[in-house]
């Protein structure tokens, strides 16, 4: 296999074997996700656009991928970091090798370095800045550094997902407009499952053209990055938020406490897992979560009218809210669940309920 490094911004280097395209990849944000499973619905989900992903659990690739558990027609990782990637995987719905899905799709993967101590590196230091290249004669020249240092980030990762074109997904019930800001297919379906007619819309959708469509409840998407830098979308859920019942999740979540005079900010290496205890302080219980973000809402800086709903039992950030007096909910993990438990996917039917009830 060619050798290859993945160098980050703070001058460490993690030398390793390629795998899948065996080129350097982009420069982008180094990210961990601590799931188990689940490693084909992390390389397709749109919020990890602009992003290397490690994965902490060693052994990657052993159940294979399939077409039914994309989350997004492409990959969207800049590239993908493994302990060890499997070569002779075996699993009954297989279709394709994870080595080979990466190569066809134009992604660099990078596997036998020590992923344990690169997590801790980012806990301890925050997310960083990093590329994975070739190494030549084993060694990382000068002109690989000075590509980081010059390489920049995405500034813009939702226009890169988001859908171009408005599209409907039919249904009998009511009808609901999705802004999408790079949804994964997992939350259309637990929509569907509702039996709602869903039009799909861009993230720069207006709040009148979203008013034109007649819908009876919006509802905010997942997606990558800052919600502060996702042009026109706080304008426009303010806009809406005193005409229509809104649900929004992860980015979705931010964009909405934004809108009403909230603030939000960059967690030092972010809440990306399956296992992510969450308290609904409605209910009384505690739900296992499936969550992916960089960003939180400041709970502090919640207006008296915002009530928190959710609170993260692992460093107590918020993780639900909802409106005192208009029909508002967001949670800022996935209750779609793909991959993860199933715990909350309780939420689309209060979704359902908030509309009937507005």
């Amino acid at each position: 296999m060619s050798q290859g490094a993945l160098i980050l911004e703070n001058g460490l280097v993690f030398r390793g074997e390629l795998f899948g395209q065996t080129k350097s990849s982009a420069v982008a944000e180094v990210v961990f996700n601590t799931g188990m499973v689940g490693y084909q619905e992390v390389i397709t989900d749109p919020s990890y656009k602009g992003q290397l992903v490690v994965m902490t659990y060693p052994l990657l690739g052993n159940y294979g991928l399939n077409q039914e558990d994309q989350e997004w027609p492409q990959p969207s990782v800049s590239g993908f970091i493994a302990k060890e990637a499997c070569q002779e995987p075996s699993n009954w719905r297989m279709e394709e090798k994870l080595t080979d899905y990466l190569n066809r799709r134009n992604i660099t993967g990078l596997q036998g370095i020590d992923t344990r101590r690169l997590t801790r590196v980012i806990r301890e230091k925050g997310t960083l800045k990093g590329q994975i290249i070739t190494l030549a004669n084993e060694e990382v020249t000068s002109q690989d550094w000075a590509t980081l240092r010059q390489g920049n980030l995405l500034t813009d990762p939702v226009n890169h997902v988001t859908t171009k074109e408005s599209y409907t997904i039919p249904g009998v019930g009511k009808r609901i407009v999705v802004l999408d800001y790079g949804i994964k297919k997992s939350i259309l379906t637990n929509l569907q499952a509702l039996d709602l007619e869903l039009i799909v819309v861009p993230a720069w959708a207006t709040a009148a053209e979203i008013l034109a469509l007649q819908p009876a409840g919006l509802f905010l998407s997942n997606g990558p990055g800052d919600p502060k830098a996702v042009q026109g979308a706080v304008q426009t859920v303010e806009a809406l938020a005193k005409k229509l019942p809104i649900f929004g999740i992860c980015l979705g979540h931010q964009i909405l406490a934004l809108s009403q005079g909230a603030d939000t900010y960059k967690l030092k290496f972010g809440h990306r897992g399956i296992n992510h205890p969450v308290k609904d302080l409605i209910q009384n219980r505690v739900h296992i979560t499936a969550q992916n973000h960089g960003y939180a809402v400041k709970a502090e800086s919640l207006p008296p009218e915002l009530q928190i709903t959710h609170l993260n039992l692992n460093d107590g950030t918020v993780e639900g809210m909802s409106h005192q007096a208009l029909p508002l909910m967001s949670v800022q993990y996935h209750p779609e669940a793909a991959p993860g438990p199933e715990d909350s996917r309780y939420l689309f039917q209060r979704f359902l309920n908030l509309i009937q009830s507005a």
